[in-house]
């Protein structure tokens, strides 16, 4: 204390953050086993997008529990949710999403195909791992705001179906961010790591087009009859057509969800769902356009009507440079986790399982921060609908290690670390630079201002969001209903029980790793 008297009032100010800092680290390290009882509670649960039943019961559960205010509900969807702590200024979102992909079950630990439940989903991209980050690093940064009487706010938030990139823009249109001063995000990867400015990929709307005829015998009078099931595979194969003259940067595909109730009855209803991408806002405005027309004219040659409803959408994702800054000399200071002999083992075994060129296992060296994508550079690729958020408020990403790098993404090999050591030190570090950065923002308003000099001044200079959905877009709750009343009860023994086994690989009786035998 009289060193700190003794200094000048910057330098206090910095050393005190300092040691705030060391805190939160320290209560990182001391909430390790709750990280990995969440991360593979979670993973155990295996749930869709608007499915997230008990994946957020459990992790509001979580939340109460520390002293965080919890309200349900939001934009009607029933597995979203706000929790916060704190009151005022500055008001800092933590977000993650925690979805799964369809049938991608798979045992943690083992390095080669093998579902838990055959068919069933899994987490194939590694969205268990996100939130118990969020909230290890929450409850480190509540105890210090407790004990210091810092002012400000901590407010967490899910993605909510981010596969299906079915929420973030409805939350934005209801206004949940309206007093959000910074939103950091988390996501899985196979580094720790940061980026800021114009990202690569895509942004994209999700549209289901829906035609109705009407039904006759197919063999005693099919010319009685008008197939909607004849307009679908005319759109489908107008676009496959019209794709050649499209440009090199979009990308787009399509799935048939109803394809009518049985062969010898002329379909009366059948639905197309596609997914438009390009990589700014009027080009995909362009695309949907064009798939609206495709959609009538199939309509028209087959003498049917067409509907069409938004089941989601992203925009193409920028982020803020100032927030990404302040991240990555926190990440510098965490640096990547100590992988054991094993963990390396586990990933150069799926690596080699899967065929990949590139054998390395886990990353061992910080990546350094990402750039600006330039238009011109951009080739496409994927989406994320943190990019409606990132055109809202300073936002950034970071990316924790708690996968295997190497792996196509969408698939039971992305499940296969999620509830290993991999994962929980991935998580372990991340919650480390997201705590470190919390405090960074909560104590130097310098911060917050800049970077919303950066969001008003660089970013939305010459580019303004407009959104895709309207006020009266509903959200799409119904999606992946079907898929969860066949599983779940299937995947329901498979749930971990912390109060009976250390670990997910303990319950499953998995040696860690398993590797396929030569």
């Amino acid at each position: 204390m009289l060193l700190l008297g003794a200094m000048p009032a910057a330098a206090q100010d910095s050393a005190k953050l300092a040691e705030q800092k060391k805190d939160a680290v320290k209560g990182v390290d001391e909430m390790a086993k709750l990280a990995q009882e969440m991360v593979d509670s979670v993973f155990s649960f295996g749930e869709l997008g608007m499915q997230e039943v008990e994946t957020s019961k459990y992790l509001t559960a979580q939340l109460e529990k520390f002293g965080f205010k919890v309200t349900r509900g939001q934009s009607g969807m029933p597995t979203a949710w706000v929790a916060t702590y704190g009151s005022g200024k500055p008001v800092i979102a933590l977000g993650s999403d925690i979805d799964g992909i369809p049938q991608s079950s798979q045992k943690p630990g083992v390095a080669y195909h093998d579902p838990i439940v055959e068919g069933a989903p899994g987490h194939g991209e590694g969205h268990n791992t996100g939130m118990p980050l969020n909230i290890i690093a929450a409850i480190a940064v509540k105890r210090i705001m407790e004990r210091d009487k810092l002012p400000g706010t901590i407010m967490l938030w899910p993605g909510v179906a981010e596969e299906l990139v079915a929420s973030k823009a409805w939350f934005v249109r209801d206004g949940m961010f309206k007093d959000v001063d910074v939103n950091l995000f988390t996501h899985v990867g196979g580094n720790l790591n940061t980026s800021w400015g114009q990202q690569g990929g895509t942004g994209l709307v999700s549209i289901e087009y829906t035609f109705e005829g009407e039904t006759a015998h197919s063999a005693g009078a099919p010319w009685r009859g008008r197939s909607a099931l004849d307009a679908v595979e005319l759109m489908s194969v107008g676009w496959q057509y019209r794709r050649e003259h499209l440009r090199l940067s979009h990308r787009s595909h399509s799935i048939v969800t109803n394809g009518g109730d049985q062969p010898n009855v002329v379909p009366r209803n059948a639905s197309i769902w596609f997914y438009f991408r390009e990589i700014d806002q009027p080009h995909i405005k362009e695309l949907v356009e064009i798939g609206n027309k495709m959609a009538e004219g199939a309509a028209l040659m087959t003498n049917t009507k067409v509907t069409s409803r938004i089941l989601g959408t992203a925009y193409p994702r920028h982020m803020n440079k100032v927030v990404a800054e302040t991240m990555y000399a926190n990440i510098q200071a965490v640096g990547l986790p100590t992988w054991s002999e094993q963990d390396q083992m586990l990933a150069k075994g799926l690596q080699k399982e899967l065929g990949n060129a590139t054998q390395n296992g886990l990353a061992v060296k910080l990546g350094e921060l990402g750039k600006p994508v330039a238009l011109e550079d951009n080739n496409g690729g994927g989406s994320d609908d943190i990019g409606d958020i990132s055109w809202n408020m300073p936002t950034i990403t970071l990316s924790y290690p708690a996968n295997i790098p190497g792996l196509p993404g969408h698939n039971w090999s992305s499940g296969i670390a999620s509830a290993t050591p991999i994962a929980h030190k991935g998580v372990v570090a991340g919650a480390k630079a997201q705590a470190m950065t919390v405090l960074d923002l909560l104590t130097k308003p310098e911060l917050v201002k800049g970077a919303w000099d950066y969001f008003n001044d660089v970013q939305t200079k010459d580019v303004k969001y407009i959104p895709f959905i309207t006020r009266d877009t509903p959200a799409p709750t119904h999606l992946n209903k079907a898929i969860l009343e066949k599983y779940r009860e299937q995947m329901r023994p498979f749930y971990y029980d912390a109060t009976k086994y250390k670990t997910y690989l303990e319950q499953l009786g998995i040696t860690y790793p398993t590797l396929r035998k030569q």
